[in-house]
Parts: structure tokens; sequence; C-alpha cells
């Protein structure tokens, strides 16, 4: 996505963003809180653990957020028989996409293939549903993030995406722009990991993002809001407790 083209409304904004409500230690309580929050916001998804998901779409039943979960997260090892049980599980609790992670061991070790074949079923045990791989770039070198986003391409996924937001290290302009590069336009690139005010959003937009993973979303939209009404930046800055 261009953002020369990009206009920075409420409405786009929000557009772009899967509020995260991933962390291990949230009690239902905290992901109740975090539901409310992105429906108030009105964002376009909220990405849930996978136990979560069922609780997530009946809170945010008539709100127009959508539900969205992680696959073989956060570090990808699962076997490719358990990342596809836990897809049909999300797809029958209501999730309408899925975040999966990529085996990051058979991505280091140069095992495209397998990385391609364990895409692969779980894009076809979604069906028609969108599937994002998690490439988690904080662990891979340049070539091997273009080796991973074709392997993605290849398998059908919808998106590349780059970060869990938990291998210390989420996403950077410059893995973006290389990510876009690779899949074209074609594909979707999310950003993910480190997203935590309006400015670094705008930077990997202008990058090449056309989706942004984040748990900073009131933050950046009552950043968008000032904005608009007093023409320049508050001093929020950002949400240094998201992720």
């Amino acid at each position: 996505m261009d953002k020369a083209a990009f206009s920075v409304t409420a409405d786009a904004v929000r557009g772009l963003i899967d509020h995260a409500i991933l962390k291990p230690e949230l009690t239902r309580s905290d992901v109740d809180a975090q539901l409310d929050e992105a429906a108030a916001y009105r964002v376009f998804s909220v990405c849930v653990r996978p136990s979560d998901v069922a609780h997530a779409v009946a809170r945010l039943t008539g709100t127009g957020v959508g539900v969205g979960t992680v696959i073989g997260f956060p570090h990808g090892t699962t076997s490719t028989e358990a990342k596809v049980a836990e897809s049909l599980q999300a797809l029958a609790d209501g999730a309408f996409e899925l975040d999966m992670v990529q085996n990051i061991g058979a991505a280091k070790s140069g095992d495209w293939d397998r990385v391609e074949a364990d895409v692969r079923a779980v894009v076809d045990a979604a069906g028609s549903t969108v599937v994002k791989v998690i490439l988690e770039t904080a662990f891979l070198t340049d070539d091997e993030i273009v080796a991973a986003s074709r392997a993605a391409q290849s398998a059908g996924a919808a998106f590349v995406k780059t970060s869990t937001g938990f291998a210390g290290g989420g996403a950077t302009a410059e893995h973006i722009a290389l990510m876009r590069a690779t899949v074209g336009s074609d594909t979707g690139v999310k950003a993910s990991g480190g997203v935590r005010g309006l400015d670094t959003l705008l930077e990997m937009v202008e990058a090449g993002a056309n989706r942004i993973g984040t748990s900073a979303s009131a933050r950046i939209l009552d950043e968008v809001a000032h904005r608009a009404e007093t023409g320049a930046a508050s001093a929020l800055g950002d949400d240094t407790a998201s992720y």
C-alpha cells in the first residue's frame, strides 16, 4: 500500500487493524475488556487465542468486528496434522481468518518443500477462509524471508506476516518492503509486532503493509482523532505496554 495514496482517516486506519488479544496470562475479564475496546473503536478484527474464539464471536456478534485466531502459535513447531486440527476447530468456533506460524525450524534448515507443504495443508483445510503465514522475521535472514514469502505464496496463503510479537523482535519497514517486493501486489503483507503508535503504522503502510497487527489500537486511533482535530501530533507517543 502506498502511503501517498493512503488517506489517514479513522475509517481507513481502523480498516487495517487486527487487534491482538494474545498474551497467555490474560484472564477472561481481560479478554472481555479488550473485545469491548475493539468493538468501541470498530477495528477490522480481533486476533484472539484459539480457546477464546467461540467466546469472542458471541461477544462481538452484531458489532461488525471479525474474529481471527492463531494456529501453531507462537513457535510454529507443532505437527502439520495438529495445525490442521487446530484450524478446523477454529473454523467450527467461528473464526473468519487464521494466522498460522510457519515451521521456523524447517525454514532455518532451508527445507522449503516442508515449509510449503505445512502451509498448504492449513490453506486446504481453511477452504475460502483467509490464511496469513507468520514468518517470524526476527529469526530469519533476508534470503530466508524471501524464500519463506515465496513458499507461503506458492502454498496459497492470502497474506505473509512478519511476527508473533513474542520472539524479541517485531515488524520493520525494511522487512515489510522486502516481503512486498517478493510477493507483489496479489498477496497481502501484515506488519505485526512493535506497531505501538500511528507513526509506526504509517511507516509500515508506506513500506507496503496492508494489514496491521497491534494491541495499541486505542492509542493509534486516538492519535488519528487528535491529528484530525488539531493538525498536530499529540504528546501521547507510542503505547509501550502493547505488542
